[in-house]
């Protein structure tokens, strides 16, 4: 009898703790905000699952392990309060208030220079909100202008890296949530390598394309990847330099259009992927499961297809993204009909 491999859960305060010092970065910098900011709300779109082997992201500190140009890097990005005004009785001599607050960087391995540099996009640092809190905003539902009130720190992020983001949303095409991630941390984890730095405990830098390429089939089985999404992966693989360059694409350059000239990959994984990659402020994942009947929900209180969706954001064009976020930040739920779909353990099968 052989005794099991399978490692205990993290506990919840180890999963943004690091398994070293932090005070020896490759390269540091920081970032001042001009406006309030959310790190948790700008990047939690970037993380799957809790325990995602690669992103990890709470309420005041982030790390991201990724590939660069230049290898591996961890970033570490951590906010710091914005410092109090000085109070003067005299307003002539008062100091301004803080524009907002600072977010520390720090990044190990060798490409931690590239890390630092593209940090500011992103946090957000490219995402404009005026044309949404102008004019638009007052044409929205009180409760979803409520929502933009009370989460004024929200950005879109924008991290250039099409493949990385690519491939867990090929993961999550057609299955359920479980699933999807059950397949990024086995593949992530298992043919990801080491993160650089003193990262927390089993975190990694995700396969890149070439050790896709060589995953054999029996892994794809344990990660519980049917045969549709793994040719989806590899012929994105194979692509991946083409797919990277689209990265450096403005949005009026259609970077969606082309990504769909690969077999397998749809309006739904080009929207998906470009809310990530280009902080694509107008992106609808038209062809989900939910969202169409949520949106539906929350904005005619029945649900809706993905048409009947696409008409109620049509006044909001240039923003649907936004307002899509703002509705999920708002805590609106749509009622639950039916049992739960049990996920499938192929392995034994």
């Amino acid at each position: 009898m052989t005794s099991s491999t399978r490692r205990a859960p993290l506990a919840a305060a180890d999963l943004l703790r690091p398994t070293g010092p932090v005070d020896a970065p490759e390269a540091e910098d920081s970032w001042a905000a001009p406006w309030g900011f959310d790190l948790r709300s700008t990047l939690g779109v970037l993380q799957r699952g809790t325990h995602d082997p690669c992103t990890r992201v709470g309420a005041g500190r982030a790390w991201l392990c990724f590939a660069t140009g230049d290898g591996p890097a961890t970033l570490l990005a951590t906010v710091e309060p914005a410092p109090a005004p000085v109070t003067d009785p005299d307003p002539a001599t008062a100091a301004a208030p803080a524009a907002g607050p600072v977010v520390r960087l720090r990044a190990w391995g060798p490409g931690a220079g590239t890390a630092i540099a593209s940090a500011p996009a992103l946090l957000g640092a490219g995402d404009d909100w005026s044309g949404f809190d102008g004019n638009l905003r007052a044409r929205l539902p009180h409760w979803i202008s409520e929502a933009r009130r009370r989460n004024p720190g929200i950005r879109l992020p924008s991290t250039g890296r099409v493949f990385d983001a690519l491939v867990p949303v090929i993961l999550e095409q057609k299955v359920t949530t479980i699933e999807a991630r059950h397949a990024w941390r086995y593949l992530a984890a298992r043919f990801g390598e080491p993160a650089p730095g003193p990262a927390p405990a089993r975190m990694s830098i995700a396969p890149g394309p070439h050790r896709l390429r060589h995953i054999g089939g029996w892994d794809w089985h344990a990660a519980r990847v049917d045969d549709s999404r793994r040719r989806t992966v590899l012929r994105a693989a194979e692509a991946a330099s083409g797919i990277n360059r689209l990265g450096a694409l403005a949005l009026d350059e259609d970077p969606g259009r082309k990504l769909q000239s690969i077999p397998g990959i749809g309006p739904w994984t080009a929207a998906e992927t470009l809310q990530r990659t280009h902080g694509h402020p107008d992106a609808v994942s038209v062809g989900d499961f939910h969202l169409a009947a949520y949106i539906g929900h929350a904005l005619t209180g029945r649900a809706t297809d993905d048409a009947g969706m696409l008409e109620l954001l049509a006044p909001y064009a240039g923003h649907r993204q936004r307002v899509v976020r703002l509705i999920g930040l708002s805590g609106f739920r749509k009622p639950s009909f039916g049992p739960r779909l049990s996920p499938l353990d192929h392995r034994g099968r």
